[in-house]
């Protein structure tokens, strides 16, 4: 579902619809709930929006599966401003603060494929990623494709387009968070990399990898060892290899 600006996104699902109501209302247009269910959990949504002054209407079973276009909803959808949900580097400072424990952060440098975008988004979701950063120009940014691949991660997982990616990186720098680059030609192997430290990992576009300048402002430049003939992956691939591999080195750290 769009608006004539195309600007409108869809969450699914009760948990992530309840936590975009709580930590971003303003972002919010409407709320639909399955007309004749009895569950609990819808009633606390629609407090939430009712509370908010959210537009909320209840609709039979058929129309909220035609709307979710398979997506898996438990009778809950919020539809929602795409750009409201969307950081900028204003707001670094604040997205760092909030963290707890060592920051672990992705950063994609042109990644212009929506569906990349939108597996990326999910992956690190799944492994704990604090924020996701991309710059503004020759990258896409969120889009409806972007949220139905996400699977629930748009609204939960800050997600910030900067102006200078470079700038972006110099300022992560200068909060003591090392930068690490994926490149075939990392000198330094993924698994002989303390990923348990306030880290960003840095993955390229599709097809060209890393910039010269994101790569000059990259502490390390790490390689995920290969077995095969291919001679990369697809970034949100080699993504989830990166990040998984940061959580699983965080795991057994934990005493």
């Amino acid at each position: 579902m769009k608006d004539s600006k195309g600007n409108d996104g869809l969450l699914c699902g009760i948990h992530t619809v309840s936590g975009l109501l709580r930590r971003q209302p303003g972002a919010v247009r409407a709320v639909w709930l399955q007309d004749g269910a009895h569950n609990p959990r819808h009633t606390d949504i629609e407090t939430l929006a009712a509370e908010q002054g959210i537009r909320l209407s209840r609709l039979p079973l058929d129309e909220l599966e035609r709307r979710a276009g398979g997506a898996r909803h438990q009778g809950v959808i919020a539809q929602f401003d795409l750009e409201a949900v969307t950081l900028d580097e204003g707001d670094i400072d604040d997205v760092l603060a909030a963290i707890e424990g060592p920051p672990l952060l992705l950063v994609l440098d042109g990644v212009q494929d929506p569906h990349n975008l939108g597996a990326c988004l999910r992956t690190a979701d799944a492994a704990g990623v604090h924020a996701v950063i991309a710059p503004k120009d020759r990258a896409t940014g969120l889009t409806p494709v972007v949220c139905k691949v996400a699977s629930g991660a748009v609204g939960h997982i800050p997600f910030l387009r900067v102006t200078n990616l470079a700038r972006t990186l110099r300022q992560l720098r200068d909060a003591d968070i090392w930068i690490a680059g994926a490149a075939a030609e990392g000198a330094q192997s993924l698994y002989e990399t303390d990923l348990t430290l306030p880290i960003a990992l840095v993955l390229g576009a599709e097809g060209t990898g890393l910039r010269r300048l994101t790569r000059e402002h990259c502490d390390w430049l790490v390689s995920i060892p290969m077995a095969g003939a291919v001679e990369s992956l697809n970034v949100s691939v080699a993504s989830g290899i990166c990040l998984f591999e940061s959580r699983r080195q965080r795991l057994v750290k934990v005493p």
